[in-house]
């Protein structure tokens, strides 16, 4: 028998938290939102999805999916949708060059790896739908743009098509009824204000008990809030925020940002029956967001929750001691200080008191200090070998 033909393409792509919420869809198949949202992309250096793309004439159907060492679906409607799409653009190519091998026909094994938690209000769903769009992207050489690959990625995870683009991403809500318009649009890169960073409290890294998915089709059914915050806060918002991140604003920034998150988390609440991603530890870390922010007499913190009870606090570099500075008096012991941003935070002490110690040091089992980060990356490290097996 002659050798395996094993094609093969990775890529890294970065988690992102968003500043102005996606909540609710107008379209479920497409996943299409009922509004824009705008986020912040991470560093890969501290939170990533690492996927590699393979496929071979040698390879027996169905295609194969392993995540963190353990087999994935994908005949879920979602999978399919992104598959589907990348292998018609591939065997568009194909059609156009008879000299190109036939790949959009052979099956297709990826592996991912998170260097986070999965599921645990992180935006796993986002950098990993995002990476696997990416690497089979270049596994198919296809090229299409980034904003060109969101339209694609928006049907895996709503939110993974801002992760394929660094720095300051929109993601457009769109008019048209195909969601060709609704798609990711930068804002800004990270050169353009390199200095923000951010404190991740992980306040639990065990699986949320309510999905984003069926989370806000339940808001979209029963909210009287939610056409409100959809129609009339959400489009301000917006504008507002693109405003602060082009002049750089940081407390315009904060603002938004905190208020932002509170609107997400009150129509939530206003759900039948009411959601609760956010638990005493989560208010505990806002009040001493509050209390850092008194102290230092002006906005120098912004805690925003995804749907998940994990606190994101931004902040700018030059004030890292007196924001990161009182946590880390607190959680010093916990993991996550020990890289070369929690080193160059010192400790302050007495910022924080009482009750929000208390909670913080019981409920939050780690920290994440990170920054503002690039788009997706090619990288030359494959989770599978020359063989087509996972790499061990």
């Amino acid at each position: 028998m002659g050798e395996k033909i094993i094609s093969r393409a990775s890529t890294t792509a970065p988690v992102n938290i968003a500043v102005i919420k996606y909540w609710g869809k107008r379209d479920s198949r497409l996943n299409l939102p009922t509004n824009s949202s705008l986020s912040v992309t991470l560093s890969q250096s501290d939170l990533r999805t690492h996927t590699t793309a393979s496929c071979s004439p040698s390879y027996s159907p169905p295609d194969t999916l392993l995540l963190n060492a353990k087999p994935q679906p994908l005949s879920d409607a979602r999978s399919q949708a992104c598959l589907t799409a990348l292998r018609s653009l591939r065997a568009d190519l194909e059609k156009s060059n008879s000299s190109l091998p036939p790949l959009s026909t052979y099956p297709l094994r990826l592996c991912s790896a998170n260097n986070f938690p999965t599921a645990a209000g992180l935006a796993s769903s986002a950098a990993g739908f995002a990476a696997l769009v990416r690497s089979i992207a270049d596994l198919y050489q296809l090229p299409q743009s980034p904003t060109q690959l969101s339209l694609i990625a928006r049907q895996g995870s709503g939110s993974a098509c801002r992760s394929l683009l660094g720095g300051y991403v929109a993601w457009d809500q769109g008019l048209l009824l195909d969601g060709s318009d609704s798609l990711a649009r930068l804002v800004a890169p990270r050169s353009h204000w390199p200095e923000m960073r951010a404190l991740i409290l992980v306040v639990s890294a065990e699986k949320k008990g309510v999905s984003s998915t069926t989370g806000m089709q339940t808001t979209v059914q029963t909210s009287t809030l939610f056409q409100t915050r959809a129609a009339q806060i959400v489009p301000k918002a917006m504008t507002a925020m693109e405003k602060a991140v082009a002049e750089k604003d940081f407390e315009s920034f904060a603002k938004i940002t905190m208020r932002e998150s509170n609107s997400f988390h009150a129509t939530c609440l206003d759900t039948d029956p009411p959601i609760f991603y956010l638990n005493d530890v989560s208010r505990a870390a806002i009040k001493g967001v509050e209390s850092v922010n008194e102290k230092v007499g002006r906005i120098v913190a912004g805690y925003t929750f995804d749907a998940g009870p994990n606190c994101v606090i931004y902040y700018l570099e030059e004030n890292r001691h007196v924001v990161a500075g009182p946590f880390k008096d607190v959680l010093g012991a916990k993991e996550g200080w020990e890289g070369a941003q929690g080193k160059s935070v010192e400790g302050k002490e007495g910022v924080l008191e009482g009750k929000i110690v208390e909670s913080l040091k019981e409920g939050v089992s780690r920290v994440i200090l990170t920054s503002v980060g690039e788009g997706p990356i090619s990288v030359e490290e494959h989770l599978i070998d020359d063989k087509g097996e996972p790499v061990p």
